[in-house]
């Protein structure tokens, strides 16, 4: 008996180590050579390993072919019922009119009063707030020339019968070279004329002769006339005058906001007053009628300047005009804006009253010739009269079989590529949501769900595979529907694929609400964009597109305010998960965590320290992290069946198995955690990616200890047999990346609690040890974990352990004692 069961374990050891040599023979190809057929947990012979592939192919073909028909019936749709005889084509006979008939042209109607809409002159209104604006910046700049104007007072200084206003002007504003020679020239008592005047003047050619000689003749006139004093005293006036006259200058040459030449500065100081109100007035006046009147939007400059000259006119003295017209133009600008609001209802007001496009016929008439183009008033007719031939085009469903079988080709390439491992249920969502967006298109809806299904694809499966989705899903729409313009699809395509290069990266609600209002301005500005280079008009821009790109960037948001909302229950339907799903599954709070916590507080630390030794090392290797948090978090959450059956929750209490005592009752009750924890993790709705980590964490391992106690108990007593396969778990092995990680982690967990005082070195050996045994066991078959994989995980768990066991320095017993304690020390001490 003995020998039979050493012959049971031997045959059981070499099955799997032949196994693992068939598994190292597909990875490096070399069976492909020989055309072997790959052994996995199920697949005992080739038969039956051909006939699970075989079925498993034609289900998946079957769901494509499916996928493809209905996808081309949908996206075929106006093939169903198409006239041969359309507008364009040639007619092959001569059509005349069964009966009198008048019917409607819709699209010539629905391109009329597009063109209305379009087109419409849009209704300006005044801004109160620009207009009050103007007013008071007009009212700040007079009030500050007047200032300026009252610095270089008083003007005239002198009476104008002694002193003309001219030669006032100009002994203010000549430079002092001039007034010193004519200074000279009255005081030399000599007689002033033309001729010596020219002879005097050092630079002639810079001074007005004729103003110079008046001037100096005017003074010399007056100092004939009156006392030395009396001249003396005219000299200091004209002293003054010139200096206050050249601060207002400066002044006016600093002052901000006020722009003014030179000629218009002398004209604004030597205005006498009179004429200077009547300026003041009139300026005011004229921008009162103007901004009442409206400056609209891009108004030419020559146009407003005329506008000004015509209301300063003739008001204005003409010394004055071209410093009012100045100051106006640099003062006004526009102050009427786009009426929104009225300018749509007269759009609308104007579509509706463009009447209907009416095509007649009477009996018999030609509707059209053999040979002749059918045009859009012909197609109406024959339409009408149901002569237009209308039928299956089995070509367009052709085509449009093709061009989805091309595009559905083309997603299972980059499918397989980035996200391999996709179950029917996959597909199949991922097919109803392909049929949604054509469904719309086929009701002339133009805001289709791109955005939605970019999300959900993303946040589902991957980004890349929903950007391609949703690429050849608005290639797919456009072939489909006429209906709907390009601006709107470039615009949900834009949406889409901003939703699929994000959400998948994303983890949480809030960050996803933050995504839907990024799809909305991204859908917006490139509805916005494409107008702005096919509209050639302004207006066009403001009174009709700007509303079109609210619109679109609100169905933005809303899409993705949808994906927010269905996905919970799709993730429930089509049992897939998220990292949102993932991240609200490693709350610790769940009532299931919770209960693991209190109930089996050893295992559910057990199950924390898994998780970091997990987490690290699928970081390192690029696994889902997400995904092994929380399928590490329920691994064994069987255990809560009775958790005092387990040694980490016993406390130092009774063992149970010491009760028990029988092996293979023992095994047992251990093996149950791992059916009682899948039914558990069905009664609470877990998904099959999580549920999946808690038969696949032990694989097919052996339970050592009961093993060895059963062949111990076998020697003991006759008549026993002990096999192998009454200790292993039922498994399966490890089926991915992430279970394979975990199984290691899981192992070597207890094993590393129990190294407190050894080196990195020695945690080191042990745990290649683990691994060795789990690789020669054949358990990491199907995991997808390489060989070279082994070494980085069990550096990863080594430098998690010295980060989890790390040391303190010790403290000296007097910390610990109490205070009166530690004084009593002190004074015994002293």
């Amino acid at each position: 008996m003995k020998s039979f069961c050493s012959l049971t374990q031997q045959i059981e050891l070499w099955r799997r180590k032949y196994q693992t040599f068939c598994h190292l023979l597909f990875k490096y190809g070399i069976a492909d050579r020989f055309k072997l057929a790959p052994r996995g947990k199920n697949q005992k012979t080739t038969p039956q390993w051909n006939r699970n592939k075989r079925y498993q192919r034609q289900n998946l073909l079957l769901l494509l072919a499916i996928a493809i028909f209905a996808l081309t019936s949908v996206i075929g749709y106006r093939f169903y019922n198409q006239p041969q005889l359309a507008v364009g084509t040639i007619s092959p006979v001569t059509i005349t009119a069964p009966r009198d008939g008048q019917f409607e042209d819709s699209k010539t109607t629905a391109e009329k009063r597009r063109d209305v809409q379009t087109g419409v002159i849009p209704i300006l209104k005044q801004n109160r707030e620009i207009t009050a604006q103007i007013k008071l910046q007009l009212t700040k700049y007079l009030s500050q020339l007047e200032f300026l104007r009252q610095l270089a007072e008083p003007f005239p200084f002198i009476d104008t019968k002694l002193i003309s206003i001219e030669t006032q002007q100009y002994l203010r504003s000549s430079p002092e070279s001039e007034i010193k020679q004519i200074f000279d020239l009255v005081k030399g008592n000599r007689q002033v004329n033309l001729y010596s005047s020219k002879h005097e003047l050092t630079s002639p050619g810079a001074v007005n002769v004729d103003l110079f000689q008046q001037t100096a003749s005017e003074l010399n006139a007056y100092r004939q006339q009156a006392n030395e004093s009396e001249f003396e005293s005219l000299l200091a006036r004209i002293a003054l005058s010139r200096y206050r006259y050249s601060q207002a200058w400066k002044k006016l040459q600093q002052k901000p906001g006020i722009r003014l030449y030179d000629e218009e500065i002398i004209t604004l100081l030597d205005l006498d007053e009179p004429i200077w109100e009547t300026t003041q007035k009139t300026v005011l006046r004229a921008s009162e009628r103007i901004l009442t009147q409206g400056i609209p939007p891009g108004m030419p400059s020559t146009l407003l300047e005329e506008a000004i000259t015509v209301q300063l006119s003739p008001e204005v003295p003409s010394p004055a005009i071209h410093l009012a017209s100045h100051l106006l133009l640099e003062v006004l600008y526009p102050n009427l804006e786009e009426d929104r609001e009225a300018t749509r209802n007269m759009a609308e007001k104007a579509a509706l009253a463009i009447e209907p496009a009416i095509v007649e016929i009477d009996r018999g008439e030609v509707i059209v010739e053999e040979g002749q183009v059918i045009t859009q008033a012909d197609f109406v007719l024959l339409d009408g009269f149901g002569l237009s031939r209308r039928s299956v085009n089995w070509n367009g469903l052709l085509l449009s079989g093709i061009m989805v079988t091309a595009a559905v080709s083309l997603f299972l390439s980059v499918q397989k590529k980035e996200y391999p491992f996709l179950r029917r249920r996959d597909y199949l969502l991922l097919c109803l949501l392909s049929l949604s967006a054509p469904i719309l298109a086929i009701f002339q809806f133009s805001y289709i769900n791109l955005s939605a299904i970019g999300l959900l694809v993303s946040s589902f499966y991957s980004p890349a595979l929903a950007i391609c989705q949703v690429g050849l899903l608005t290639g797919l729409v456009a072939f489909s529907t006429k209906a709907i313009g390009w601006e709107y699809l470039l615009a949900g395509c834009a949406g889409g694929i901003m939703a699929a290069t994000i959400a998948g990266r994303l983890r949480s609600r809030e960050a996803m609400a933050r995504l839907g209002v990024m799809v909305g301005l991204t859908q917006g500005g490139v509805y916005l964009f494409v107008n702005l280079i096919l509209s050639a008009s302004a207006v066009t821009i403001w009174s009709v597109i700007l509303p079109r790109v609210l619109t679109n960037g609100l169905f933005g948001l809303g899409w993705s305010v949808v994906a927010l909302g269905i996905s919970p229950y799709l993730e429930r339907i089509f049992d897939v998960i998220t990292p949102i799903r993932l991240a609200e599954l490693s709350n610790p709070n769940l009532p299931l965590l919770k209960k693991l916590a209190t109930e089996a507080p050893g295992t559910f630390q057990h199950t924390m320290s898994v998780a970091s030794l997990a987490e690290a090392a699928a970081r390192e290797l690029n696994c889902n992290v997400e995904l092994i948090r929380a399928g590490t978090l329920y691994h064994d959450i069987g255990k809560l069946h009775d958790p005092l059956g387990f040694i980490e929750n016993q406390m130092g209490g009774a063992n149970k198995h010491d009760e028990i005592d029988d092996p293979w009752e023992s095994a047992e009750f251990i093996k149950k955690h791992v059916s009682e924890g899948l039914v558990m993790a069905r009664k609470y709705g877990l998904p099959k990616a999580i549920r999946d980590f808690i038969p696949e964490h032990q694989g097919t391992l052996l339970i050592a200890y009961f093993y060895h106690q059963a062949k111990q108990k076998a020697e003991q007593e006759t008549g026993i047999t002990v096999l192998e396969s009454d200790f292993r778990y039922d498994g399966p092995i490890p089926q991915s990346r992430e279970a394979g990680i975990m199984m290691l982690a899981d192992g070597c967990e207890a094993a590393m609690r129990s190294l407190k005082e050894a080196t990195p070195e020695q945690a080191l050996t042990m745990i290649r040890k683990i691994f060795k045994a789990r690789w020669q066991d054949g358990q990491l078959v199907d995991s997808g974990l390489n060989y070279e994989d082994l070494p980085i995980i069990a550096n990863v768990f080594v430098r998690v352990w010295q980060q989890l066991n790390h040391k303190r320095i010790a403290y000296p017993k007097a910390v610990f004692e109490p205070k009166a304690a530690q004084q009593s020390i002190k004074r015994n001490e002293e």
